[in-house]
């Protein structure tokens, strides 16, 4: 399929607008939690962060809606901006229920709306690819109801729908813009991707980021002993290519972050025992085999990568 076509726009706009899931957060299955799973929740220094951020999407996907012109680009952006609304509803309802911390939120509509609309979706291509890691090894070893799991792979699964949805988007601006930015499509998400991982990797050398701000480079520390980054990039690997793979493989899916995280697994692997061979061998394993369907899915003719 050729980007930028009609027929693509169908396909990513409708992909996205038939995934949507109609559901109210305070009428989801909410479990009562024991003190020990209520100590570790509170524990975790992430609820502002993770608020904040759900709070600044919606008005800024929202103003980018308002100033697209196609009506079914404008009802796709609509509804992701609905979904990040109802995503800030869940963690506040969490937080209310479970009386879990929260500093002050302060949200801020950006001058450029377009531009920081770019630089969020980027990030949570880089967020997300970690978030999902976290999310498989909490399932693995968090002592914590089922149903708290199940209510957040609701929303993993549509933040997979959300950033399918953005390469897309991207993807089709930059091809549908002129003859310039198309050639220069592929130079200039990289161009993103790289500011974001200036970004992400600013928070984890800082000592005065914010508070829970890096808790995708360092939250799985809170609840797994002896964590490795071989376990962690094999989780984020494993889960990734289970979230992507019942997308319609004409779509564009991210692929420069997979393939940066088995280039260092591999570099993990390759390293001098350290005393956890073990867990890094297993790690290595599990990440070789989603790798061989990450890349079968690379040979499967889809447009293209990102």
């Amino acid at each position: 399929m050729k980007i930028g076509s009609a027929a693509h726009k169908e396909l990513f706009c409708q992909t996205f607008l038939d995934q949507h899931r109609p559901y109210e957060p305070e009428q989801l299955k909410w479990p009562a939690l024991d003190e020990p799973a209520l100590a570790l929740l509170r524990g975790l220094p992430f609820w502002t962060h993770a608020l904040q951020a759900e709070e600044d999407a919606e008005p800024m996907i929202s103003a980018c809606a308002a100033l697209e012109p196609d009506r079914t680009i404008r009802q796709a952006l609509e509804l992701q901006a609905f979904e990040e609304a109802r995503h800030a509803r869940i963690i506040k309802h969490m937080i209310e229920l479970y009386r879990l911390p929260l500093g002050e939120i302060r949200v801020e509509i950006p001058a450029d709306v377009l531009d920081a609309f770019i630089n969020f979706g980027f990030e949570e291509c880089l967020d997300s690819f970690g978030a999902f890691g976290l999310f498989k090894l909490g399932r693995e070893h968090l002592d914590m109801p089922t149903e708290l799991f199940d209510i957040f792979d609701r929303v993993m699964q549509e933040e997979a729908n959300h950033i399918v949805f953005f390469l897309n988007w991207f993807a089709y601006r930059q091809a549908t813009a002129g003859a310039l930015p198309r050639v220069f499509r592929h130079p200039k998400a990289l161009k993103h991707y790289l500011r974001a991982l200036r970004k992400l990797a600013g928070v984890a050398l800082s000592d005065d980021a914010p508070e829970g701000k890096d808790f995708v480079i360092s939250g799985a520390d809170a609840f797994v002993d002896n964590l490795t980054p071989a376990a962690v990039l094999a989780a984020s690997l494993d889960e990734n290519t289970r979230r992507l793979a019942g997308f319609d493989r004409r779509l564009l899916v991210p692929r420069l972050v997979p393939r940066l995280a088995r280039l260092a697994l591999a570099v993990l692997s390759a390293l001098p025992h350290r005393g956890r061979r073990a867990g890094s061998q297993h790690a290595a394993r599990s990440t070789t085999a989603g790798g061989r369907t990450a890349d079968a899915h690379d040979r499967s003719g889809q447009a293209g990568s990102v």
